[in-house]
């Protein structure tokens, strides 16, 4: 049957699916692999200057390169998995993330792991979106939300407890350990891959290239209101997170927090995150998707403002205490709007989760870089820069309900 544009209500019937026992602990593995991947070998580089010879740039690179594929890559990864399958897209960006994880286990020099780990990121990217179109495909409702907190806890606590892994692995075993580990970790999650998933779940291929197929799926979303304003809410929510995560050294550095104590900072807001997707999960049957949304938005405000009202104090908890309020904010509010991008459009929910995977990297990125445009000699201009993406986030939630009315849905049970 040839591919055409989607209609409306096309875009809204997803396929049922029977799920497979265990989906659950596989999916929030194979979501967390990528992450892992990138993580685990942060220790390493601070040595890896010394080992290859090079300067910090190049080893910069192996971090950067990592990124920068994995972001880009879920753009391609998505459509091709509402084309051809999750199974077999999962199963190749798997297989490529493999053969980066070998080329950086024996690179002889920079360029090599450079190169390792570009390839690395390219694979991930694929068990990242294919992991939350799989959540479309196998969960609904309030149960989608939940599972996405699930993911937003595993997520938010994988960071530190990967970076201490791997901090221990280099020292005991070299920092070729690293990406040994991520080596043998990937064969088992191909194996569970392939037993997981069903081998015919295909959402139909079409005579056209892929290539406008694709096109195709990206014009559909950009139709989309909902879609766009979830992606506004999620993008402005992820922007203030990398903002603080860029800000948070240089600001604690004005109220003498020294390197060593900046990681207990940045873990306690984390904590704060996985403690709001905590409550998500116990809470989303009860108040539903819009309700949660709009709790987390007027908590993460509190925590903005509560910032710029304590920007006198000569304190570093004034910058820290605010954004514990923060992590609480954005763990209420990151699962369902994570659950509302990718069920805007079941048929499409790769597409989707693609492109709202892209805006997360790109809004990260530019919440980073946004810190280098205020002064950090205390936490107000920070704190304004926040208000700015929270500002941003409101003013999406505020068009999702007023399309909400528009369709005469009750906003607390969504």
């Amino acid at each position: 049957m040839p591919d055409s544009d989607p209609s409306a209500s096309a875009l809204n019937t997803p396929e049922t699916r029977v799920r497979p026992a265990g989906l659950l602990p596989y999916l929030l593995a194979q979501i967390v692999f990528g992450l892992l991947a990138m993580t685990i070998c942060l220790p390493s580089m601070q040595e890896w200057g010394e080992i290859f010879s090079t300067d910090v740039t190049r080893v910069q690179l192996t971090f950067s390169a990592f990124v920068i594929a994995y972001g880009v890559s879920q753009v391609i990864y998505g459509p091709l998995s509402d084309r051809y399958g999750r199974r077999p897209v999962v199963l190749a960006g798997l297989a490529i993330a493999l053969a980066g994880s070998l080329a950086a286990l024996f690179a002889p020099d920079v360029e090599a792991l450079i190169v390792g780990r570009a390839v690395q990121g390219l694979g991930c990217g694929a068990t990242m979106v294919v992991g939350r179109s799989l959540v479309q495909d196998f969960f609904s409702g309030p149960e989608r939300t939940r599972v996405m907190a699930f993911i937003g806890m595993t997520m938010g606590v994988c960071p530190p407890v990967a970076t201490l892994i791997g901090g221990q692995l280099h020292v005991h075993l070299g920092w070729q350990a690293n990406p040994a580990l991520i080596l043998v970790l990937g064969v088992l999650l191909f194996l569970l891959a392939m037993r997981m998933l069903p081998s015919g779940s295909h959402r139909g291929v079409g005579d056209t290239h892929w290539v406008v197929g694709m096109i195709r799926a990206y014009r559909a979303l950009a139709r989309l209101r909902v879609y766009l304003l979830h992606v506004a809410i999620l993008g402005s929510s992820t922007g203030a997170f990398y903002t603080y995560l860029a800000a948070a050294p240089l600001v604690l550095r004005g109220y003498g927090v020294g390197p060593d104590g900046v990681g207990f900072h940045v873990m306690t807001a984390t904590l704060s995150y996985v403690v709001g997707n905590f409550i998500t999960s116990r809470m989303i049957r009860r108040l539903g998707d819009r309700r949660l949304m709009t709790i987390g938005q007027v908590i993460t405000l509190a925590g903005v403002l509560l910032m710029v009202a304590l920007a006198g104090w000569p304190s570093a908890l004034a910058f820290s205490i605010p954004a514990l309020v923060l992590g609480v904010g954005h763990g209420l509010l990151m699962p369902p709007t994570l659950s509302g991008t990718v069920g805007a459009a079941p048929a499409l929910a790769g597409a989707a989760a693609a492109a709202a995977g892209l805006v997360q990297q790109l809004s990260g990125a530019f919440g980073g870089y946004s810190v280098g445009w205020v002064s950090t000699e205390g936490s107000l201009h920070v704190a304004l820069l926040l208000t700015g993406f929270t500002l941003v986030g409101i003013a999406g939630q505020w068009g999702i309900m007023r399309a909400d009315r528009r369709r005469g849905h009750n906003v607390h049970d969504a």
